[in-house]
C-alpha cells in the first residue's frame, strides 16, 4: 500500500535510535560570565561611588532651565531642522535625477558644499558672520540697487535669533545628506514601476508621489532615522551660534555653578538617551510599516506555496 512502512526482510534489523548530543560551546558560557562580571562591576561603581550623586542628577534633570533647553534647543530644533532637511533633501534628490542639466548641477553643487563644511564651522559662520556681512538682504534686480530696482529688503537682525539661525543652519546641512539618502531610495525602485504609471496616464509629479516615493520609503526610513538621532546630538553645536536655551549648555552652567561636573553632565546624557530611545522605537515601527511584503519570511512563505502547488497541484 502506498505510503505504508516497508516490512524489513527476515534477519534484517532496523537501525537503532540515534543518541545525538548537542555540540557544546563552553566559550559562550565563558563570554557570558565575563560580560556579567563587567556589568556587575559597572553597576557597583555607579551605586557605591558617592561622587555620582544620583539624587542631584535627577534634580538637575528637572531644573527649569534644563527643561527649557531640552524643549527649545533640542526637541524643537531637531524637529524643525529635520522637516527642512527632509523636504529640501527630497527636492534636491529629484533635481539630481532630472534630465535637466541645470537642475542636476545645482543639486550637485549644493550637496558638495554642505557635505564638505563641518556643522560646527557652519554654525559659527551663520551665527557670527552672516549678520556682519549682510545686515540687510535686498531682493531685486542684481547690480541695480542704486537705480531703485530693489523689490524687498529684509533686516537680518529680525531673523538672527539663535534658535532660528540654528534651525536654518542644521536644516540646510541635513538637506545635503538627505538628498543622497532620498536619491538612493528613488533609484532602488524598479524603472518598470514608473513606466507602468506613465502607461496609466500619470504625470511625473503624481508618479513620484503615488508610486515611487511610497516604495522608496523602505530604503529611506532606516538612514533617515539615523540622521534624526544624529540631529538630536548635533543640537549641542548650537553653542557656536550662540544659543543659551540648549540642553547641554544649561547642564554646563549647572556644572560650573555647583562644581558637580559629572552629575550635571550625566543629567544631560540621560535626557539624550531617553530622546534617542524614543526615536529608535519610532524608526523601528516605521521600518515594519514600510517593510511589509519584504524580507525572508514573506519570501520563504511564497516559495513554499509554489513548491506545494507544483508537488501536489
Amino acid at each position: 500500500m502506498s505510503g505504508s512502512t516497508p516490512t524489513p526482510a527476515p534477519g534484517e534489523q532496523r537501525p537503532g535510535v540515534i543518541d545525538a548530543k548537542p555540540v557544546r560551546h563552553p566559550g559562550r558560557w565563558v563570554a557570558v560570565a565575563v560580560i556579567a562580571i563587567v556589568i556587575a562591576m559597572m553597576i557597583s561603581s555607579f551605586v557605591t561611588n558617592p561622587k555620582w550623586d544620583w539624587p542631584f542628577v535627577f534634580k538637575v534633570m528637572n531644573y527649569s532651565p534644563v527643561l527649557e533647553g531640552l524643549a527649545k534647543g533640542t526637541i524643537i530644533v531637531t524637529v524643525a531642522s529635520m522637516i527642512i532637511g527632509v523636504t529640501l533633501g527630497i527636492l534636491l534628490a529629484i533635481m539630481r535625477l532630472s534630465d535637466n542639466p541645470v537642475l542636476r548641477g545645482v543639486s550637485f553643487v549644493y550637496t558638495w558644499f554642505f557635505r564638505a563644511v563641518p556643522r560646527y564651522v557652519l554654525m559659527v559662520i551663520l551665527g557670527l558672520g552672516v549678520l556682519y556681512l549682510y545686515p540687510t538682504l535686498d531682493i531685486g534686480v542684481p547690480f541695480m540697487k542704486d537705480f531703485g530696482l530693489t523689490f524687498y529688503s529684509l533686516d537680518v537682525k529680525t531673523i538672527s535669533s539663535g534658535i532660528t539661525v540654528g534651525i536654518i543652519g542644521l536644516g540646510l546641512s541635513e538637506a545635503a545628506y538627505m538628498a543622497e539618502i532620498a536619491r538612493a531610495g528613488i533609484l532602488s525602485v524598479d524603472r518598470g514601476q514608473r513606466e507602468a504609471a506613465e502607461a496609466l496616464g500619470m504625470d511625473s509629479s503624481k508618479t513620484m508621489r503615488r508610486i515611487v516615493l511610497p516604495q522608496a520609503m523602505r530604503v529611506i526610513v532606516p538612514p533617515t532615522g539615523n540622521e534624526a538621532i544624529s540631529m538630536v546630538k548635533d543640537t549641542s553645536l548650537l553653542v557656536a551660534v550662540p544659543v543659551s536655551a540648549e540642553l547641554f549648555y544649561q547642564a554646563q552652567v549647572v556644572a560650573n555653578n555647583t562644581y558637580k561636573i559629572m552629575p550635571s553632565y550625566f543629567a544631560a546624557l540621560l535626557w539624550y538617551l531617553i530622546i534617542c530611545s524614543v526615536l529608535m522605537l519610532v524608526q523601528a515601527r516605521l521600518e515594519r510599516k514600510y517593510g511589509r511584503g519584504f524580507g525572508g519570511a514573506a519570501t520563504d512563505g511564497g516559495l513554499m506555496t509554489k513548491v506545494k502547488s507544483l508537488s501536489f497541484g
